[in-house]
This record gives structure tokens, sequence and C-alpha cells, in this order.
């Protein structure tokens, strides 16, 4: 039946063919060549920026792209999506860790997570990673890259807690997610947990800030623990508003270097607490003053 009717449609085209070899109807020019609307050229898949996401993602396969509403649960949002361009973007697959490129890439999601934030990143129980296309769409001409952000349980703990609602501003003002005052657990002189507690309980640690390294090798930082801390309680100085030349006389320090695939990234931020090694605190102690961290 079907290949019936597609025959009697063809010969009713064929008959006004062969009857029309006079002048064309009205609206009609003749040419059967030139009314051809151009088919665009396909275009590469990108994601979205400022979009949520239900699950952690190493790689952006297109087929676990499923973006959800921020205001649902969610694990991941992204803040940003850039462009991988000069060598990055030449190669046969996407830049490899530690590279340029990947380091450039880590550098402009620090920028614009932070400009989304309020407030540098690693300042609040906030983890950022960077996402690359799949092989597959690398080879297809994708050379995006996306920056998400995820809120995680804690300085010590970054496993990804499921949240409700948009990270952007969640760095602002005294937000739930900044880093604040802990009572670490310790064993001898290793700290083996960093409790956040509320700044008016007992705690005997607060941040104090971020100090960014020099640019050596992880080897060449892991041994320079002593230019750690001194950097460190410059910090405490600054912050509690004390005196530089005796700050090791009112407080100790902690700090949390990055891991070592971060830090090969590019990634020099560390994160720096004040350490009251002789007494409790029940108080923020930033602008404090000496009185608050009296010499021992």
């Amino acid at each position: 039946m079907r290949r019936w009717l597609i025959g009697v449609a063809l010969g009713a085209v064929a008959a006004v063919t062969l009857t029309g070899c006079g002048t064309p109807p009205a609206g009609i020019d003749g040419d059967l060549t030139d009314d051809w609307t151009t088919i665009a050229a396909p275009a590469a898949f990108t994601p979205e920026p400022g979009t949520c996401h239900s699950h952690v993602q190493e790689v952006g396969y297109l087929s676990s792209y499923g973006p959800v509403g921020c205001d649902r649960p969610h694990r991941v949002e992204t803040l940003h999506v850039g462009t991988l361009t000069g060598a990055a973007a030449t190669g046969a697959q996407p830049p490899a860790p530690g590279s340029a490129g990947t380091r450039a890439a880590h550098a402009t999601c620090h920028k614009e997570t932070t400009k989304a934030l309020g407030a540098d990143w690693r300042t609040g129980r906030v983890g950022v990673s960077v996402v690359y296309p799949s092989p597959a769409a690398w080879t297809g001409g994708s050379r995006w890259f996306r920056c998400d952000a995820t809120e995680v349980r804690g300085v010590d703990d970054p496993s990804v807690v499921l949240r409700t609602g948009s990270l952007k501003g969640a760095l602002t003002g005294a937000a739930p997610l900044r880093h604040g005052c802990f009572d670490p657990v310790m064993k001898g002189d290793d700290v083996t947990e960093m409790k956040a507690v509320a700044c008016t309980r007992k705690h005997r640690a607060e941040f104090v800030g971020v100090w960014v390294a020099p640019d050596t090798s992880y080897a060449e930082f892991d041994k320079a623990e002593r230019k750690a801390h001194e950097a460190c309680l410059a910090l405490v100085a600054s912050y509690a508003k004390v005196p530089r030349g005796d700050v090791e006389f009112r407080a100790g320090s902690i700090y949390f270097q990055p891991y070592e695939q971060d830090w090969r990234n590019g990634d020099r931020g560390v994160q720096c607490f004040l350490w009251a090694d002789d007494r409790t605190l029940t108080r923020s102690v930033k602008n404090a003053g000496p009185k608050a961290l009296p010499r021992t």
C-alpha cells in the first residue's frame, strides 16, 4: 500500500513537469537548485555554567550530563565554563595533570569560583575541581573545561555533602561554610581531627587565612615545615592584631597543605590556623589584640 501511494505521488510530479515546459506558474522561477537552505555545521556540545548536578564527574561524559535545579538536592555546581586555547588545545587528548594547560585551567577556576563565592574558596568548606570533555568529545572538537564546586564536610574531610541552594555568595559575611573555630583532636603532636565548633564554645584553634607558598616542588615544600609555620604565624599576628615580633610567645600554628596532585596543578594555598597550645579559648581572637593572647 505505501509503495503504491509513493508511486502515485511521483507520477503526479512527472505530469506537472512534462506539462510545465512553457512559462512556470506564478511564484515558481523554474530553477530547482537555488532554494535550498544551507545546513549549519554541527556544533560540539558545551556544558552550561550556573548549573547543578546530582553526582561528581571526573570526566565530562555527555551520557552522564543531567543538570538539576540548584534548589533540588545536588552535590556539584558548575560555576564557570572556560575554553582551552593555544598548546593546551592542540593535543590528542585533554591536558595531563601538572601540565601548563591544566595549571592554566585551574588558575582560571580558582579566579572564577572565588569571584562567585565571594571569597577564596579555600577559606571555607568548599572543594573545586576541573572537568574536561570525554576522549570522544575531545576528538570531536570539544575544548571546554568546567569549574565544578562542591560543599565538603571539613578541613580534613573532603567527602562531598548533598546540599540544596547555589554556592554563589556562600563565603560572604558570617557564612556557615566559612572556616571558624575548631577543637582539634590530638595524638601526641599530630592533629587527627579538626572538629569545628562555635567560637563561643571551648576551643583551641581558629582559622586565620591562606598563605600562598612559593612555586617549588612538593618535596621541597614538604621539607620546609618551619617556613610554613612562620608564614602562618605571620597570619596569626595580622588576624589577632598582636605584634609579629613576639607572636610565637602568644600562640602556635597548625597548617593544612594541598594534596600533591593539587600542588602539581598549581594550588599553593596553605590553610593556616592559630593554635592555643596552653589555653582554652571561648571567643574569636580576630582583631582582639594582645590581651586576648597574652604572652606565656
